[in-house]
Parts: structure tokens; sequence; C-alpha cells
């Protein structure tokens, strides 16, 4: 999956004015250059625009963001709070309950999930692992995917027609073609979901599955400001959780999306999951198994990367 922010003009318009050095950009917001560099180090910010001497550079966004971190550093915020606080303000994320956004649902009605900066290469392997979990249990649940563009699900095809299989019911939502996703769709396959080119689920990755005894939710949205950022280094604020009640909230998110983008088969899907959770609980043991295979994965993609 890849998360694209939509903004084809300002990335070339921000591009084009990183002329910034490190040492400017210390001069301009009161930070050393030393400093800059650990913030970068230990919290992956900020995220500077590279050339292809490997020089940074940093543009007037980067010194807003980074005055904000220091004003709200001065006023007592941990570091690394003040950091998320600032980068969220100047991002156009919504917040409210109904937002059709599963991060966005999530932070709000679970704000103790703690967000996470993940690299692309970490959330492909934590992504993964959920997927080929679920495949290995054949489990009856309702299965959704953000995947932004055609051409990152094309890839994922494969394994998510074989999750559809055993699923009760598999969305996927990406910038499929209208006139393509009214075509009738054999038995067992993914149900795609057509997304405008501005709903907030276009830049959003997500895997969420509502299961009575394994239920996960893992969503995430890019950190602005990364244009020149090496692909599979891309860093992402990221949460994820096994709490049904939360996984509900990501699910019934993604069935009213598809039902307000004119998905007739998302019908009875919203209406099963906007009914009260029954009696159950999580089987521990399953997530376990789960946690297992996302150590074994994100270690194979690190590992890989030595």
């Amino acid at each position: 999956m890849e998360i694209q922010t939509g903004q084809v003009n300002a990335v070339s318009k921000s591009e084009v004015e990183a002329v910034l050095s490190i040492g400017d950009l210390a001069e301009r917001t009161g930070v050393s250059a030393a400093t800059l560099r650990v913030w970068e180090s230990r919290h992956g910010f900020p995220v500077p625009h590279r050339r292809e001497s490997g020089h940074r550079r940093y543009d007037d966004e980067h010194v807003r963001v980074i005055r904000d971190v220091v004003r709200r550093r001065d006023t007592g915020v941990r570091l690394d709070v003040a950091i998320e606080q600032a980068v969220a303000a100047q991002r156009p994320t919504p917040t409210a309950p109904g937002a059709p956004s599963v991060y966005a649902r999530l932070r709000h009605t679970h704000p103790a999930l703690t967000p996470q900066k993940l690299t692309k290469a970490t959330l492909l392997a934590l992504s993964w692992a959920i997927e080929d979990e679920f495949a290995s249990r054949a489990q009856h649940a309702h299965l959704f995917g953000a995947f932004q563009r055609v051409r990152n699900f094309e890839s994922a095809n494969p394994r998510w027609s074989d999750l559809a299989r055993t699923m009760e019911a598999t969305f996927v939502f990406a910038d499929f073609d209208v006139a393509t996703t009214r075509r009738p769709l054999p038995p067992g396959r993914p149900i795609p979901v057509p997304l405008p080119p501005d709903h907030p689920m276009s830049r959003e990755w997500a895997v969420v599955c509502d299961a009575d005894e394994l239920p996960v939710a893992l969503t995430a949205w890019e950190l602005p400001g990364q244009h020149a950022v090496p692909d599979r280094d891309r860093v992402f604020e990221s949460v994820w959780t096994v709490e049904r009640d939360a996984v509900r909230q990501a699910a019934r998110v993604c069935a009213d999306v598809a039902v307000d983008l004119g998905v007739q088969a998302a019908d009875g899907v919203a209406e099963q999951l906007s009914r009260p959770l029954g009696p159950g609980t999580t089987d521990l043991a399953q997530v376990t198994s789960l946690f297992n295979r996302v150590v074994a994965y994100v270690d194979a993609r690190v590992v890989g990367r030595t």
C-alpha cells in the first residue's frame, strides 16, 4: 500500500522553495543545527528535502513547524508530544466523530491509542503479517483495505482475493474507475470502492478486519514534507489495535464510506456493523500468534535492509 498526499502543486512549489541549509534553519528558528540533527535521528523530525548530492534542504514550512515545536516545548510540553502536536496542527486531517476517515475516527474515539512514527517498510510488514494471519485462520469476518491507488491494489490483489474467499465481505478502497466498479463480480472477490481524489480515505493506509476472535485495525497517515525521501523510508503516523470496540468503529467508517459512495453491497454490512457488539472476548492465543508473526515480518524487513 502507498499513501499519496494528493498535493501535486504543493509538492512542486515546496521543492522549489526548499533552499535553506540546516545552518539557515538553525538561524531562523533558534534551534542549533546539532539539536535539529538529534531531533531528526530520535524523532524523525524535521524531515528534510534531499538533493541528489544528499544535502539537506528545508523550506518555510519547516521553519513554521519548528517554531511551533519550540513554543509548545517552552510551555512545558514534552518534546516528542510537542512535535506530534505541531505536525498535527498544520496537517488538514479531519477530526469530527463522523469524519470519513479511519484514522480520524480512532484518534477521536480512542485517544489512548498512541500514534507511532513508522516507515513504509515497517507498515508493509505489519500489513502482511495481519493479512497472512487471517489467511491462515480463514475467519468469517468483514475485511476492509485502503490502497489509495489502483496500482497499489493490483500488486496485492492475489493476496486479497485469497482472503476474500473466506470472509463474509471484503471491500477495497482506491481510485477505481466508477464504471469498472459497477461490473458484476464473481462471488468471493474483493468489492472495489471508488474513492474521489479529494476524499480523506484517498490518502489513508488501512487494514481493518472485524472478527469476533481476532479483531484488528491498522491505519496511518503520511507525515508531510517528505517529497524527496526514498519511498521505503517515508515516515507515517500510525495506530493499530485489537480492541473490539475500536476495530468496530474503524469497520463502521469503512462500511459507511462505501455506502455513501454508492456501493450497494455495503448496505447490509453497514447495517450489521451498526448493531451493538455482542458478548465475547478477543482470543489472546490468536493475538499472541499475530504478535509473533508481526515480529517475524518486521525483523525480516530490518535484516533485508542491512
